[in-house]
């Protein structure tokens, strides 16, 4: 499998879907596709790097033969965008443990702030080039 910068979402939250919104405005060298965590690929990649299965409350970056979750991979996406939004990678020096405390209490409460799809989301025939099934 190529994994490199595949962006692992959970495809019915609404927060998760704008974040993947922002990425395709954004990425103007093209350098990353995507999946729902619900998918094939997704629930694959989960048992590959012994993520939590149970409850998905990450986005996950495949990036150089390995998974980046939570804050490292919103970091690393940013990076990877350039421009302005690398600068957020300066949070990097914030202890992992501190950043993920914060992503975890957005992400545990994404559904009731953003609410929820009820099934994950199909891309349009001009992105479908962009989405791993």
């Amino acid at each position: 499998m190529e994994d490199e910068n595949i962006i692992l979402f959970d495809g019915v939250c609404n927060l998760c879907n704008g974040f993947i919104n922002f990425i395709i405005d954004h990425d103007v060298q093209n350098q990353f596709r995507f999946a729902s965590l619900q998918s094939n690929l997704g629930k694959e990649v989960l048992v590959k790097y012994n993520i939590n299965t149970k409850s998905i409350y990450t986005i996950v970056l495949l990036h150089k033969q390995s998974a980046l979750t939570k804050s490292d991979a919103v970091l690393m996406i940013c990076k990877k965008l350039g421009g302005i939004l690398a600068l957020a990678y300066i949070f990097i020096i914030i202890p992992a443990s501190f950043r993920n405390s914060l992503y975890d209490i957005i992400a545990k409460n994404r559904y009731v702030l953003f609410g929820k799809q009820v099934s994950c989301r199909v891309p349009s025939v001009s992105l479908k080039h962009k989405f791993i099934s």
